[in-house]
């Protein structure tokens, strides 16, 4: 089975990075990068040390219910290309480990589908994820956080 890694859409983010409120009606924050662990979702590489980017509440569900989680994101305040939907890792997922979990087509976390896997096989995680039917998605997160870094589906 082939997946694909996909980052937040382009049009949902030139909104952000244009002062468009966040998934709590709020103005994204913007700081200056160190260079240390700022994930941008949308080109799915590192905000540069110097650089400036957003911190914004995000939500990765069309509408609210119980599992709708929401939390913060962070993406460069200027302009980035989206990364390409491709089956490799995002340069951006540099830790040792993430939560994997998978979602079913009525954005309701799938019991017993997540797990903190180490990053080299996440995958491996989703294709195996994808052999049961009632997963439509699998969210990649911060094992430390559990903050959305983004989405796989099959490709």
């Amino acid at each position: 089975m082939t997946i694909q890694f996909k980052a937040l859409l382009t049009e949902d983010v030139r909104a952000l990075q244009r002062g468009g409120p966040d998934a709590y009606g709020r103005t994204p924050e913007r700081v200056i990068s160190d260079g240390d662990g700022v994930p941008c979702r949308h080109c799915l590489k590192n905000v540069a040390a110097g650089d400036p980017y957003l911190i914004l509440a995000f939500r990765p569900f069309p509408e609210l219910q119980p599992y709708a989680e929401t939390g913060p994101i962070f993406l460069h305040a200027q302009e980035c290309e989206r990364a390409a939907e491709a089956d490799a890792l995002p340069e951006m997922l540099e830790s040792t480990d993430y939560i994997v979990r998978g979602y079913g087509r009525d954005d309701r976390i799938v019991y017993g589908s997540g797990g903190v896997i180490p990053t080299g096989a996440i995958a491996a995680r989703a294709e195996a994820l994808f052999e049961r039917d009632d997963i439509a998605y699998v969210h990649v997160r911060s094992a430390r956080n559990n903050c959305y870094q983004c989405r796989i589906e099959r490709a």
